[in-house]
């Protein structure tokens, strides 16, 4: 078996400019998106006419949008569950203007002595949420991240399944887990290889936390390819470089750290026999 790979990118790593963004990823070969922001406003608070204006300079570019880099999720159990709701509506609105099935989402704020407590709601009010994007005919992607209910590798499993539904699967993060002092290809890749949809690409030393080109820190890069590539994967590769700010609002890498985190991962990926887009 062989995978393919689509190579996409989180652009506002690059710069706030849209326009900017695609020449420097196109310049690089790859001519997918993944929106979080763009004119330094969030995905989810863009107008109808701002996404229109993201849908033409796209098409004008020759770009696709692998996801929405949402920021679903990202809150505290102490907010009503209404607020995630309508942060869902606005993020469907968004992926059918911009032509785009997949959402990135967390689970929740949650203080490490209160996950137990917490899970039943978690599951409840993410439940709830995945009911609503399967009626819209969209896949939501959890994304592990450090001090979410879904940090450990553990945690997202029970999440998705318990939950078990094709509109919830995993975006995975091997830095992410690096920094929650998991093991990803050890620990996590075995308990959650059947729901992975999505890769996000970056690296980090277990040291401290900090964030590296891929192959450079122990999140074991080399071998998520090889894994994904001996599971015949079809989906994208995400560059997410945080190579100069990382922290939980999102990442910076600007044009030179982009550069960089690209050419990373192309060496990594010449070694394996399959084939990138």
């Amino acid at each position: 078996m062989t995978a393919t790979f689509f190579l996409s990118a989180f652009g506002d790593e690059i710069d706030d400019d849209l326009i900017k963004q695609l020449e420097v990823l196109a310049s690089e070969g790859i001519t997918a998106l993944e929106l979080r922001s763009v004119w330094g406003v969030n995905i989810l608070d863009l107008s109808s006419d701002q996404l229109r204006q993201v849908r033409e300079r796209l098409d004008e570019h020759g770009f696709r949008v692998s996801a929405l880099g949402s920021p679903i999720g990202k809150s505290a159990l102490s907010e009503s569950s209404a607020f995630e709701q309508a942060r869902l509506e606005r993020a469907l609105a968004a992926a059918e203007a911009l032509n785009t099935r997949l959402i990135r989402i967390f689970s929740f704020y949650v203080p490490p002595e209160a996950l137990d407590a917490a899970r039943e709601e978690v599951i409840e009010r993410l439940g709830a949420l995945v009911a609503r994007a399967a009626q819209a005919g969209v896949t939501l992607l959890h994304e592990n991240e450090r001090g979410i209910y879904g940090e450990s590798a553990t945690r997202c499993y029970d999440l998705l399944a318990t939950i078990d539904s094709p509109a919830l699967r995993m975006a995975f993060d091997p830095a992410n887990f690096v920094q929650a002092g998991v093991r990803p290809m050890e620990e996590a890749w075995p308990l959650l290889k059947e729901y992975v949809a999505h890769v996000h690409i970056k690296d980090a030393l277990m040291r401290d936390g900090s964030v590296r080109p891929a192959g450079q820190g122990d999140g074991d890069i080399p071998g998520l390819l090889a894994a994904l590539d001996s599971r015949d994967y079809r989906g994208y590769l995400t560059l997410e470089p945080h190579l100069s700010i990382s922290g939980p609002a999102g990442g910076y890498s600007g044009e030179t750290g982009m550069r960089t985190a690209i050419h990373a991962l192309n060496g990594l990926l010449a070694h394996l026999p399959q084939r990138s887009v």
